[in-house]
């Protein structure tokens, strides 16, 4: 159900916007409103923006971002009479390169008023500098560096910018997962970790090894691979040379193809266990025959009867309704996440805008960044929604399943075995 309380500060901003420009003239007018305010003409549409993984390796994860981002603005609807649109889906290409270029596309156009992206935190951490400088927000639904956020201690992370937030998980919490399922459910004591340079993957790997060392295991290696690499047996041979237990690769493809697939092969390797992470938990993975017996750490996205509060939608009926414009299922865990994210920048938008006397929608940029700083006990697909001071606003619940079979890729996606509610 959407919320019709207009903010105070809307209407005194509207009010002094309207003062200041009788008194100085309609230049002061214009620049008051390109400063603080986005100023939606009638018949106009208020513009927000996807910017995810839409083409390349990592496809996967941003395209049921995207389309869960389409399907929350037909689910909430106009605002004060006016529609929304996303306008063309923008690519993050997984790259800090490919955000970067988004971004400033982005923050060249003065009436977008915030974006739902992007689905890789390398990404995120060149866009994220620009659109916070332009004074709108970005939500994530699949970032999850610690380095976007913060330490969970009250230090923000290096990357972190004013006007970002997520509503994925922070990857503390998923290292600390997986580390307490291989130390005190696998009764494993040795592990070793290999990422891709990546601020997703050394990040998360990072998590798990410090957590692992906190329970008291062993961490016999932690090295990291080119993403274009193909011949892992390199790598391999090192991280064999101290004989863990458990080796942990939180990478995406293609390179996590290599190392499942040329593991074994490797001397001192024939019997460790491979664990890997949310970037390799997608349809096109566990279809792999080198896949099986893996286990995978990810969001919890066994959501029930949640319902977003925005849209009325119970995550059963999103689910269903991505089914049937889609033809299949999302490849991905993020996809109410996504959605939720964008429940929230218009719920936002909705209480930080108001029609003035010439049928213009004026909306605050400044509120809107308030008001999801503040945002607290919101009911989304997800769960319940609390942001942080540094924009973490997930509900941090993660689950690992057990992959057995490559011919049953729903079975490995929902075989949960361990579940962790910090």
């Amino acid at each position: 159900m959407k919320l019709s309380r207009k903010l105070t500060m809307v209407t005194a901003a509207l009010l002094s916007l309207s003062l200041l420009a009788a008194a100085c003239g309609d230049d002061a007018e214009e620049a008051v409103t390109d400063d603080d305010f986005i100023v939606v003409d009638e018949g106009e549409e208020i513009q927000i923006r996807s910017l995810n993984a839409i083409t390349g390796d990592v496809a996967f994860l941003g395209i049921p971002n995207q389309n869960a981002v389409e399907a929350a603005i037909a689910d909430y609807g106009d605002i004060e009479g006016f529609s929304v649109s996303m306008g063309q889906g923008l690519d993050d290409l997984c790259s800090a390169d490919g955000g970067q270029a988004a971004a400033q596309t982005i923050v060249a156009d003065a009436q977008i008023v915030g974006v739902i992206g992007t689905s890789c935190s390398g990404a995120a951490t060149a866009a994220a500098p620009l659109i916070s400088e332009a004074g709108i927000v970005m939500i994530s639904g699949s970032n999850t560096s610690p380095a976007l956020t913060s330490d969970l201690q009250g230090t923000a992370g290096d990357n972190y910018h004013s006007g970002y937030y997520r509503t994925a998980h922070n990857d503390l919490y998923q290292g600390a997962a997986m580390a307490a399922f291989v130390y005190n459910d696998l009764g494993m004591t040795t592990a070793a970790a290999i990422h891709d340079g990546d601020p997703y993957t050394e990040g998360l790997a990072s998590a798990f090894t410090d957590a692992f060392e906190l329970l008291g295991g062993t961490v016999t290696g932690f090295t990291a691979v080119a993403k274009e690499d193909t011949d892992m047996v390199p790598v391999l041979t090192e991280i064999a040379a101290g004989s863990p237990e458990a080796l942990f690769f939180p990478i995406f493809q293609p390179a996590g193809d290599f190392i499942a697939e040329q593991a074994p092969g490797v001397a001192g390797l024939e019997n460790t266990q491979l664990l890997a992470a949310d970037g390799l938990l997608n349809t096109d993975y566990l279809a792999l025959s080198q896949s099986e017996g893996m286990y995978f750490s990810g969001p919890d996205v066994r959501f029930g009867t949640n319902t977003n509060q925005g849209t009325g939608k119970s995550a059963a009926q999103v689910l269903e309704d991505y089914e049937d414009n889609h033809g299949e299922a999302p490849s991905a865990p993020f996809w109410g996440h996504s959605y939720d994210a964008t429940a929230i920048l218009l719920e936002a938008i909705e209480n930080n805008a108001e029609v003035n006397d010439a049928g213009q929608l004026v909306i605050d940029k400044a509120g809107i960044r308030s008001y999801i700083t503040a945002l607290r006990g919101y009911s989304g697909l997800i769960g319940t929604i609390n942001c942080d001071d540094f924009g973490d606003c997930g509900s941090q619940k993660i689950t690992i399943v057990h992959h057995t079979d490559s011919g049953d890729v729903d079975g490995g996606m929902s075989n949960v075995v361990f579940e962790y509610a910090p």
